[in-house]
């Protein structure tokens, strides 16, 4: 079973609204109960539960987080989510706004059983660095 086009989308604005919301557990219910997500060919977080912690360290680093969804391409039982990331970082003060994006295979029921998200960490920590 696929989603269509217009549940996609929807659940991706939603998605980042839940990220908006500072609610790590809103993060993580847009995923499977053994889904699991990689950032940048990390290690992955695995379960919702590992989910709401890696949702918690953004929150941490970042206490005024902000993302944005910049597009959208969803086929079947596959997206890509295209996203803006923006806040001070908690630590060093310094603003940082990063663009990246996910690749989603979903689920038979429309969750997220798979992400893999992408970004430019070297300019990312230059942002959060100040340099």
């Amino acid at each position: 079973m696929s989603i269509s086009s217009k549940q996609a989308e929807d659940m991706a604005e939603n998605y980042a609204k839940a990220w908006c919301s500072h609610d790590p557990e809103a993060v993580a219910s847009f995923y499977a109960e053994d889904g699991r997500i990689i950032i940048n060919n990390g290690e992955p977080s695995i379960g919702r539960s590992g989910i709401v912690d890696m949702a918690q360290a953004f929150y941490s680093d970042f206490p005024d987080l902000i993302v944005r969804m910049d597009g959208f391409r969803s086929s079947g039982t596959h997206a890509v989510f295209m996203w803006t990331l923006e806040g001070t970082h908690s630590t060093t003060g310094n603003p940082v706004k990063a663009s990246g994006w996910e690749y989603w295979r979903y689920t038979e029921e429309g969750l997220v059983a798979e992400a893999a998200g992408h970004f430019d960490a070297d300019d990312y920590q230059r942002q959060v660095d100040g340099v």
